[in-house]
């Protein structure tokens, strides 16, 4: 087997374990919520996050270098912001549906 056969199998082999790790995370993402508000916020952020992870990878492999590593920057401030977004909502719907409990 020579080096592009190789190269070639790696690539495909990390696309579909990419993708599975992905589905995983966000299926437990999902049945871990508490809540139906919760579940729905997840459902909805998940969405968002695989299509924004779509486009961040078709940019990276459609746009010439050295444009396309600009796009690591960008994932770099919207990830740690999208994080942050997901688990303060989250903390938000969890805290209101225990106030809602406890009356």
């Amino acid at each position: 087997m020579d080096g592009q056969t190789l190269g070639f199998i790696g690539g495909a082999l990390g696309a579909i374990i990419g993708l599975m790790g992905g589905a995983v995370g966000t299926y437990f993402s999902i049945t871990n919520t508490e809540s139906p508000a919760e579940r729905a916020f997840m459902i909805r952020v998940s969405v968002y996050a695989w299509i924004a992870i779509t486009i961040f990878l078709a940019l990276l492999l459609l746009l010439p270098k050295p444009y396309n590593f600009y796009m690591w920057g960008v994932y770099g401030v919207f990830l740690p912001w999208g994080i942050h977004y997901i688990n303060k909502n989250v903390k938000a719907i969890r805290e209101a549906e225990q106030s809602h409990n406890n009356l």
